[in-house]
């Protein structure tokens, strides 16, 4: 549940940017702000809550990221202004955490047999929730108001911050330690600058100054903070964790896969909303275009624990390589035909089920090539490329758009949706190729328990005590 809420909130203010823009009378470039605050706070905010978790507690630092996003959700429902909506979803970026710790709290208490498939369904719910995400906003725009967008991600996850502190152990595994100060600020403003100026490169432009400039800035941020972190004793993130060949190719196709999934989600709502006059479009509304995509989200909440199977049979780069592959595909298969709404939807549910498999294989890669105790800074980092990955795929496939748009019909043309998903092809057959050489973790890095002054192997830990009783083993 708390995955889910946070996966909804990223795509479904997406249907509800014109109802915005209109009763917060501004444009609809300006109400944009509402998705990039939330990217850009969620990107800095998700390695932070991760080391905090591993320091600090992992059920604690959940119910305290479910509590934050909460709150934030009812400003953003509340607000009457851009600014204080912008605010609200900025605050909701806290949720990001959510899936650092949920990937680290499946470590600590899950027995190895279930931990991979475990792990891959919470990660093929960001995919699931980012289709669904787009179908409710689109049944809330076209039924009720915007304000409801952001009620129901509220109600989420209060429901489930409830019900994180009442049934969930606290995970026994820490690292003790002090924040990062120095470091959390270098990553936000190397993140925030590049992803502002991703996010904002269609209305500036590609070769813009600002574009550029900011893009620029960022960059050299980052490198200081690779520096600062090398030389610190307790950083935000470990350089020589993340410099690993398993997690540094893992990352670099996450990068990838995550922004030839966004760049599906834009694709698909806009060509199934385009008037009919157009010549291509289908004339739907957003609710329409989410129903769509719903068989996808399906797919892709049956490729999760299929990819968990895949990986304690073989390794998580198959499912990885072949996620990537399959995405190749039905990507492929929507460049080549895209004219009927059962050829949209048969493709776009490959597209996704390839998805599934990649995203669930992601966070159990990571898994695997570190110790217990960097869990959550690792996938950490992990959550946020895959947001930098859906920023850039989103801001690329809009820009191409919206280059092709002439004067007179104002529509995009359809050979610049050809393009694009060409453009989606080529990143996910990347991503692909990168997968097939992603070298298997060396040593075993099988996450323990101490009780009792004594150092217990997870997989040997007795599971048939009861929830106290494994809580206290």
């Amino acid at each position: 549940m708390a995955a889910l809420a946070y996966s909804l909130a990223q795509t479904s203010v997406a249907p509800a940017l014109g109802d915005m823009a209109a009763s917060l009378h501004t444009s609809v470039d300006k109400v944009t702000w509402t998705m990039t605050g939330y990217l850009v706070s969620a990107a800095v905010l998700t390695p932070a809550f991760g080391r905090l978790g591993d320091m600090f507690g992992k059920r604690r630092l959940l119910v305290i990221s479910l509590a934050v996003f909460a709150i934030g959700g009812a400003v953003a429902a509340l607000g009457d202004s851009l600014a204080v909506v912008v605010a609200g979803r900025v605050v909701m970026g806290a949720g990001g955490g959510v899936f650092p710790l949920c990937f680290g709290i499946i470590r600590d208490e899950f027995p190895d047999q279930r931990r991979a498939s475990a792990v891959g369904l919470i990660s093929a719910t960001a995919g699931v929730g980012g289709g669904l995400g787009l179908l409710m906003g689109g049944l809330l725009v076209d039924h009720a108001s915007y304000h409801w967008i952001f009620w129901a991600g509220t109600a989420m996850a209060v429901a489930a911050a409830i019900a994180a502190e009442i049934l969930l152990p606290e995970s026994p595994v820490r690292t003790p330690g002090r924040v990062d100060i120095v470091g959390t600020v270098l990553l936000g403003v190397g993140i925030t600058a590049p992803l502002i100026a991703i996010s904002q490169a269609t209305s500036w432009g590609w070769t813009g100054g600002r574009t550029l400039g900011l893009i620029a800035v960022g960059l050299a941020v980052l490198v200081v903070f690779v520096l600062v972190e090398r030389r610190t004793t307790e950083p935000l993130v470990d350089m020589a964790v993340l410099g690993r060949p398993p997690v540094l190719m893992t990352n670099l196709s996450t990068l990838l896969i995550g922004s030839g999934m966004f760049g599906v989600f834009v694709l698909v709502p806009q060509l199934v909303e385009t008037p009919q006059l157009s010549g291509y479009g289908f004339g739907g509304d957003a609710t329409h275009a989410g129903l769509l995509m719903l068989p996808g989200g399906l797919a892709m909440l049956v490729a999760g624990p299929l990819s968990g199977v895949l990986t304690k049979r073989f390794s998580g780069k198959v499912p990885m390589a072949l996620g990537g592959l399959v995405a190749a595909v039905g990507m492929g298969l929507l460049a080549l035909q895209h004219g009927s709404q059962g050829t949209v939807l048969a493709y776009t549910t490959v597209v996704f089920a390839g998805i599934g498999l990649a995203f669930a294989a992601m966070p159990n890669l990571i898994v695997d090539a570190v110790e217990a105790a960097k869990t959550g800074e690792a996938t950490g980092v992990n959550a946020l490329v895959r947001s930098v990955g859906s920023s850039l795929g989103t801001q690329v496939i809009a820009s191409i758009l919206a280059n092709s748009v002439t004067a007179p019909s104002r529509f995009p043309t359809e050979n610049s949706y050809t393009v694009s998903f060409v453009v989606s092809t080529v990143g996910a057959l990347v991503a692909a190729v990168v997968a097939v050489l992603i070298p298997r973790a060396r040593h075993d890095r099988a996450p323990v328990r101490k009780a009792a002054g004594v150092t217990v192997p997870l997989s040997t830990t007795p599971r048939a005590v009861g929830k106290q009783g494994n809580r206290h083993t």
